[in-house]
């Protein structure tokens, strides 16, 4: 029996996609047809991750799977989760409990982001030698694909250390900048404010609080809890410690339809000057994703 002695990543896939139009965490964004899924599981295994935990919904779950089973290395420890009621990214997290070891820390990353193998690498390593949680911090101006309005979680940090977490609206570029047409202050953005792109390392102490924000959460005024709120609130009440681990590593994200061409030709980039291999997995394995009914 394989002793699995790195972290777990638990990978968020239970969205419904609606601004893509389809199912984007198998969008082919690599340079052989290359599901966002893979690109994200070949960098977590390179990172020292041992297990994957793949939260999906009831209704686009059985295609993922079928993927993964297709196209991921044999051998490799893979379970799936199924998020029944899709209230948000704090419950996604739940779903996977059950499958996880809780005797050793875990990952958290979107299905539809690809964070690039340095971000992921450092978060292996913190996750490999700290016993504190954190999160991996973006620059905005990296963590923009295409011109739509995104939201963005904007970090306070202070000597490394995220001190609150702010979900901004409707954030897009303009002539002079960055802006968030939400309401809030300030309404520009400097291309270099830190956001959460929701790649995260959790202690297991985590948990309990997550079980008692759901509980404490109302759904029938705000239907989902994410987790940039939850941490938001977390460090308001509990003040637990998150460390910043910051990166220059483009966050390429697959929001809408008009994004693939983009992040097709920045994943092709990344692979042309060494930032990642040319294949997923191993060379010469197809992967084209099953047809969408």
């Amino acid at each position: 029996m394989v002793t699995l002695s790195g972290p777990s990543l638990v990978i968020l896939a239970a969205g419904r996609a609606r601004r893509y139009g389809g199912v984007k965490q198998l969008a082919p964004i690599g340079k052989h047809g290359e599901g966002v899924i893979d690109l994200l599981a070949s960098d977590a295994y390179a990172a020292g991750f041992d297990d994957i935990v793949i939260v999906v919904n009831a209704d686009t779950g059985p295609m993922i799977e079928q993927h993964v089973s297709w196209h991921w290395p044999k051998g490799r420890k893979v379970t799936f989760a199924v998020q029944s009621k899709l209230r948000g990214t704090v419950e996604a997290v739940l779903a996977a409990e059950s499958s996880l070891d809780l005797s050793k820390p875990f990952g958290v990353s979107n299905a539809d982001d690809l964070y690039g193998r340095e971000a992921f690498m450092r978060l292996g390593a913190h996750l490999a030698e700290s016993p504190e949680h954190c999160l991996v911090g973006f620059e905005l101006d990296r963590a923009l694909v295409g011109n739509l309005q995104v939201s963005r979680g904007t970090c306070m940090v202070e000597d490394g250390i995220l001190t609150d977490i702010i979900e901004r609206r409707n954030v897009h570029a303009t002539n002079e900048g960055y802006d968030a047409d939400d309401g809030l202050q300030p309404e520009s953005l400097s291309p270099l404010t830190t956001v959460s792109m929701n790649l995260w390392g959790f202690q297991p102490t985590i948990i309990p609080f997550m079980h008692k924000a759901i509980e404490a959460h109302n759904f029938a005024d705000e239907s989902e809890i994410q987790l940039s709120t939850f941490v938001g609130q977390l460090l308001k009440t509990e003040k637990p410690r998150f460390e910043v681990l910051q990166t220059r590593s483009r966050c390429i994200g697959v929001t809408h339809a008009q994004d693939l061409a983009v992040a097709q030709l920045l994943v092709r980039l990344e692979i042309e000057v060494g930032q990642r291999p040319e294949y997923a997995f191993a060379e010469g394995s197809t992967t084209t994703p099953p047809a969408v009914d």
